[in-house]
């Protein structure tokens, strides 16, 4: 009776002795590890990195996007030329009366001299505007000053010393696009006296959400950069001189990372648009677990840009054609090396911090299950031996 009752007991204990049975929170640190080995082929489906102090030196040194780079600190241009599109006025002077744009000479309230004005007019697609007596002028890509001497070239023999004010009353050509998350959207035009990233941004009603979760994107000439307000705000450098048709798209994005495994809480987490250390995740994720944490299985999982990969002179994963490699990077806690090595590596957009169970965690799931089944043949053991007597 005794070896029947402990007989019974043996099938959960073999099914026990299947760690894939036991439930889990995600794969331990030698199950990572075996992953991230060379298969049959000899490749690999992710690369599982070690992160050291030279390793965090080359991310250091990766290029991130910057709008200064990317186009330069150009100046603003000396001048605003006129360009299609614009809404343009003219103003015509004489310098006694009796002429083309003034009044008769026996009119007896004339003051000698009169002033005629233009309609406002729309730069047509040929550049040009309409000017009585002068018939079609250019305009585009000249500046008001260079139209008005162009003006009254054209009506010096037939106005009394003709004199031309020429005004853009609505700017259009010289104006840069600001749309996404500002308070009005709009065309803004430029000034003469030239203007920055954020002079337009704020021309615009400003952003409509905190600056830590804003991204600017600068589109000109058909190439695109996006980076974070908050970089503009701490680089002046970054806060480039706009030229006019740019585009600038301002955005919302939150930053956030996914805490999972051994961690205090399992959630996803958000933090600053600059982005934080891996210190730092691991703070805001209420730290690691110290009765279930594995120390040596500090991982973080993310995709690289193959351009940054290769500068840690390792072989890229399987399939190679992928646009970005996906990364395991794995920290040790137990070294107290790894504290300053927490402090300097970046955590990023969309990244997963995961900690790993320690290998002792297994062993007290098998127990919580297995106890039962260990209990109730003990006690039929007993019974047994009673009732024998």
């Amino acid at each position: 009776m005794t070896r029947r009752h402990l007989l019974g007991g043996l099938p959960a204990a073999a099914l026990l002795a299947s760690c894939d049975s036991l439930p889990a929170s995600g794969p331990t640190t030698s199950e990572i590890a075996a992953a991230g080995r060379p298969g049959r082929s000899g490749g690999t489906r992710f690369a599982l990195v070690d992160v050291t102090a030279d390793t965090v030196a080359i991310m250091q040194r990766w290029s991130a996007a910057s709008l200064q780079g990317s186009f330069g600190q150009q100046r603003p241009a000396a001048r605003q030329l006129i360009g299609v599109g614009d809404y343009v006025q003219v103003v015509i002077w004489e310098a006694a009366a009796g002429g083309l744009f003034s009044g008769p000479a026996n009119d007896r309230g004339a003051s000698g001299s009169r002033s005629a004005t233009i309609p406002e007019q729309v730069v047509g697609p040929d550049g040009a505007l309409t000017v009585p007596y002068a018939g079609r002028v250019r305009v585009a890509g000249r500046s008001p000053a260079e139209v008005e001497q162009a003006i009254v070239q054209a009506l010096r023999e037939k106005a009394i010393e003709p004199q031309v004010l020429v005004t853009v009353t609505r700017n259009v050509a010289n104006t840069v696009t600001v749309i996404g998350e500002v308070t009005n959207g709009a065309r803004v035009p430029l000034t003469t006296r030239g203007d920055r990233l954020l002079d337009v941004i704020a021309a615009a009603g400003g952003t409509r959400a905190a600056a830590h979760e804003v991204f600017v994107t600068l589109v000109r000439d058909g190439a695109s950069v996006r980076i974070p307000m908050q970089a503009i705000l701490n680089d002046p450098a970054e806060n480039v001189y706009v030229q006019a048709g740019d585009v600038v798209s301002v955005a919302r994005d939150p930053q956030t990372f996914t805490a999972a495994g051994a961690t205090g809480v399992n959630t996803v987490i958000p933090f600053d648009a600059v982005g934080i250390t891996l210190e730092q995740a691991l703070a805001r994720a209420g730290g690691v677990n110290d009765s279930r944490a594995d120390p040596t299985g500090v991982f973080v999982i993310r995709f690289e840009r193959p351009a940054d990969y290769d500068q840690l002179g390792l072989q890229r994963p399987d399939p190679s054609a992928l646009p970005e490699v996906p990364v395991i990077y794995r920290l040790t806690m137990r070294d107290p090396v790894g504290f300053f090595i927490a402090r300097r590596f970046p955590v990023r957009n969309k990244d997963m911090v995961y900690v790993s169970n320690a290998p002792s965690m297994e062993i007290q799931k098998a127990m919580t299950i297995l106890l039962p089944f260990l209990g109730a043949g003990a006690t039929a053991v007993t019974v047994g031996a009673v009732t024998t007597r």
